[in-house]
């Protein structure tokens, strides 16, 4: 009796491993994902956001907020443009699930008090075509809507936020991003033709550096790369131009300037800043 029943529950057994190696019966939840690579990668992910050193107001000698202007059409800025793994399709995917706030791309929107919902942003960039065709078959013409979403090759520039301060403590020169907007391509309806950029939305940057920590940022001559895309901020590894400084008039650079003129602006202002803090170690 013994016998019979070991042989029973060895057919059994068998039968249950057979099910399970052809991928019939196996539970879903006992499927193992494949692993897409030869190691797995678990750095970035594991990374943690490290502090800011505490700023008093106290110790802050000067200070000046300014604009940039990322051109992702760039050779530096190049990673921000790529299909998958460009900061835009990080940012935009995360904001649609409610993972992080962003904030309306108005004028007011700059100050971070008007959040947007999930609805408004996956509305971003969708749109309903409707054209006219000729059914070859029939003869007749029929009317076709499509359905556009939003596509991440229309954004072409970033713009940044951020304040430049000198902090006498350390006697140090410290900038602080503190929020960045994308810039959609807009086309005129009526023609189609190319009429300028449009903010998408304000996004606020302390809100985002876990996100930005854990993301990698892609690397042309090495795919083993780690560099996550708050390196590439708090690196300053980017090219970009100074679009607008605060100032009295609140008004950006080219309200007074144009052509070289612009540049020629936006390299003073640069080169004001960077030697402020030389200014400071001379007293």
């Amino acid at each position: 009796m013994k016998k019979l029943l070991f042989v029973c529950f060895s057919l059994f057994l068998s039968f249950s491993y057979a099910q399970t190696e052809g991928g019939e019966t196996a539970p879903l939840d006992e499927l193992e994902e494949k692993l897409d690579g030869a190691y797995e990668k678990v750095t970035l992910k594991e990374r943690e956001v490290i502090a800011y050193d505490h700023l008093r107001e106290a110790d802050i000698k000067w200070k000046k907020r300014v604009w940039r202007v990322l051109d992702f059409k760039e050779k530096l800025n190049l990673p921000f443009a790529h299909p998958k793994m460009g900061l835009v399709n990080i940012i935009h995917e995360a904001a649609k699930k409610g993972e992080i706030e962003v904030y309306a791309a108005s004028d007011a929107g700059e100050v971070f008090k008007e959040p947007m919902n999930v609805q408004d942003v996956a509305q971003i960039g969708s749109s309903v075509d409707t054209v006219t065709r000729i059914n070859f078959e029939t003869g007749q013409e029929e009317r076709v809507v499509t359905a556009n979403t939003f596509n991440s090759e229309t954004v072409k520039k970033l713009r940044i936020k951020e304040d430049w301060l000198f902090d006498i403590e350390t006697s140090t020169m410290v900038v602080r991003i503190m929020g960045m907007s994308f810039m959609r391509e807009k086309y005129s309806e009526e023609n189609g033709e190319y009429v300028g950029d449009v903010p998408m939305y304000w996004v606020y940057y302390p809100d985002v550096r876990k996100i930005l920590a854990t993301n990698q940022v892609y690397n042309i001559k090495n795919d083993a790369n780690t560099t996550s895309w708050e390196d590439i901020f708090e690196m300053r590894y980017f090219n970009s131009y100074i679009m607008k400084e605060s100032n009295v008039f609140d008004r950006r650079i080219d309200a007074y300037a144009t052509n070289l003129d612009l540049l020629y602006e936006s390299d003073r202002i640069h080169n004001e800043i960077r030697d402020k803090e030389s200014d400071f170690w001379e007293y």
